[in-house]
């Protein structure tokens, strides 16, 4: 016998709205019950947010957003994970609890339509119990390649994996206890080819202990052949091909029925550690450091002193002098040197002493046309700077 612990969609009670998309209706509450350590899927459908007439149909074509948070919170909690391809798919909210998370929370989804930009919003009162029946000791986890995980959420290809993987397992009750995106294991972003997935990880549960067959796959020569490039050894039949893809080199088996070994817990100390003659510590001699300042000091000075009485005799003590430069100097290059400057102190002299009168245009008021100036006694602040040409 197989069961599955999935959350069906809400009912699509409150329909009452004639709207074209999502209306400002009051917030819907629906109340779930998920349970500690087994899948919880809950499908968030255009059809329970777009408040339509019974018999109008959902348009395909509507894009429809969520956002999911934890009531008072921004996010999800710790163990629920929200999902959606496009916004022409439906949502998903999947995960699973831990006995951590047992008792009351309030998921608020709020719905976006991208036509209209209504939104409405949802609560969802989880209440997180205890499973019944057994415990599922024997736990086993596959890779499947050839899907999503949107695609594995609904509940018919969850079922029919339950069905395949029968087949790998003694007689007894399979359940499943755990959905996760290879893409939240450090899974890489398949390229947009037809045909590549971006991979689930599906985890099984059962009471019945594990086949041969499993057991033979998930044995460290089977692992030694997959690290060689070998396939891996499967001695039972594939009963998930061709439906699911599984990556054989990639199933772990987990055995909680032996129960492991209490750690065992340190005892505390009073925190003083007992005396040890062998580990005293050795007397420091005495040691001078007046040496050792002295060069540190000293040295340095020196050589800035030396560097110093070195720059002022090149600077000072090795000049050549006016004398020695003339007599390297060539006597026609010296004459040549001395008649420019004779001729310019001439022509200097010669400007400073002519006597020509100031240009008529730097003179004030001075009228191009005529070569008139006014007279002194005229106002100069009611003459016009531009006079009329006649």
């Amino acid at each position: 016998m197989l069961t599955l612990e999935l959350a069906g969609s809400p009912g699509t009670g409150g329909r009452s709205g004639l709207l074209a998309g999502l209306g400002d209706t009051e917030t819907q509450q629906t109340t779930l019950h998920p349970l500690v350590g087994r899948v919880f899927v809950h499908t968030l459908d255009h059809e329970t947010f777009l408040h339509l007439p019974e018999h109008v149909a959902v348009p395909p074509t509507v894009p429809v957003t969520y956002h999911a948070h934890l009531q008072g919170h921004p996010d999800l909690p710790r163990w629920l994970r929200y999902t959606q391809r496009s916004p022409h798919h439906p949502g998903f909210l999947y995960g699973t609890p831990t006995p951590e998370d047992r008792g009351q929370q309030v998921i608020e989804v709020i719905a976006y339509n991208r036509d209209s930009f209504d939104t409405t919003r949802q609560k969802l009162l989880l209440l997180i119990e205890d499973p019944e029946g057994p415990p599922l000791p024997y736990q086993a986890e596959f890779l499947v390649r050839s899907h999503d995980v949107e695609e594995v959420l609904p509940s018919s290809p969850a079922s029919r994996f339950l069905t395949a993987s029968a087949g790998l397992w003694e007689p007894g009750e399979l359940q499943l206890l755990n959905i996760t995106s290879a893409l939240d294991r450090g899974g890489r972003v398949p390229l947009p080819i037809e045909g590549r997935k971006e991979g689930v990880y599906i985890k099984v549960g059962s009471a019945s202990p594990f086949s041969s067959c499993l057991k033979m796959v998930a044995s460290p020569d089977s692992h030694a052949r997959c690290a060689q490039g070998q396939p891996p050894l499967l001695s039972c039949y594939d009963t998930l091909a061709p439906h699911f893809r599984v990556d054989w080199c990639n199933v772990s088996l987990v055995d909680k029925s032996v129960p492991e070994p209490a750690d065992q817990v340190p005892t505390p100390g009073d925190g003083i550690l007992e005396h040890d003659p062998s580990c005293s510590p050795t007397k420091a001699t005495a040691r001078d450091f007046l040496t050792d300042a002295l060069v540190t000091l000293l040295v340095p000075l020196l050589v800035a002193l030396l560097l110093t009485l070195l720059l002022a005799y090149v600077m000072c003590c090795r000049r050549e002098g006016r004398l020695k430069r003339d007599l390297a100097t060539s006597d026609i290059q010296m004459v040549h040197h001395c008649t420019i400057r004779g001729n310019t102190e001439e022509l200097r002299q010669m400007a400073a002493s002519r006597e020509v009168p100031r240009p008529l245009s730097t003179l004030p008021m001075f009228n191009v046309r005529t070569g008139e100036r006014l007279p002194p006694q005229v106002d100069s602040a009611q003459v016009p700077l531009i006079l009329d040409q006649h």
